[in-house]
């Protein structure tokens, strides 16, 4: 099985729990869309001096779990 280095990278999910879960499940509502907005600005502003086209994938990851938990209401 490939790993994607994106959505589910294995290195992420050591010990049966994928520490996006953790780190949701510790945060409040707004604590998480500010974690998930610091991660859309580092990516975005790293992406042309490090990892290029996976940095902006992983910028969208936490922009849409930003809209998702905004959305939530």
């Amino acid at each position: 099985m490939d790993d994607d280095l994106v959505n589910h990278p294995r290195h992420y999910t050591e010990g049966g729990i994928e520490v996006i879960t953790y780190i949701r499940a510790k945060l409040s509502k707004q604590g998480f869309i500010d974690y998930c907005m610091g991660n859309v600005y580092k990516y975005t502003s790293r992406y042309k001096h490090k990892d290029g086209v996976p940095d902006l994938q992983k910028a969208k990851v936490y922009l849409d779990w930003a809209i998702q938990e905004q959305i939530k209401g």
